[in-house]
């Protein structure tokens, strides 16, 4: 249901998280530096094959989204691109490139630990994190999938409905990838 509130509300947040600087728009170095973020905290060398892989994957998802090509996405361009098929398109492979930075042992499974440390690099909160991790293994096995990871994301996206939707209704993107004014 795309364009409901929930969705909106979505769509809002992750706007907020990508646009490190506040300023309102996410350029392509903003966009970029998630993957560098998360490499460098998941341990990864900045030459390795899935470092290269993720940001291909990033620069795909920034030039769909930047529909007038001006190098900033505005809420307005995110919003009309952000979606169903966009996901399918290009945020699926973007954000599982991450997840695949995160899972150092390559199992598809990420731990506790690997989750936080992705979560928490891409711009949610440490708590925000543990929250989330918790409602994506409700059963308690220590690991989230990476397929249940994708889904719920493409689920809060899309619905504004998905098991990480209550780890975040306050959450806001972590003091360091804010500036201070």
């Amino acid at each position: 249901m795309e364009g409901d509130g929930m969705s909106d509300t979505a769509k809002r947040r992750i706007f907020t998280m990508l646009d490190a600087d506040g300023d309102g728009v996410i350029t392509r170095g903003e966009y970029l530096a998630r993957v560098d973020r998360a490499a460098a905290a998941c341990g990864r060398d900045p030459q390795h094959p899935l470092v290269g892989a993720a940001r291909a994957a990033h620069e795909e998802v920034f030039r769909q989204m930047d529909a007038n090509g001006d190098g900033a996405v505005t809420l307005k361009e995110y919003s009309d691109w952000a979606g169903h098929d966009a996901f399918e398109e290009s945020c699926r492979p973007a954000l599982g490139s991450l997840f695949d930075l995160a899972d150092l042992d390559g199992d598809g499974h990420l731990t506790r630990d690997e989750f936080t440390l992705l979560r928490t690099a891409t711009g949610n909160s440490s708590q925000g994190a543990a929250a989330a991790f918790t409602a994506l293994d409700p059963g308690g096995a220590g690991t989230v999938h990476r397929s249940t990871y994708l889904a719920a994301i493409r689920d809060y996206l899309t619905t504004g409905t998905s098991p990480m939707a209550d780890a975040y209704p306050h959450d806001h993107p972590a003091p360091a990838q804010t500036l201070t004014r």
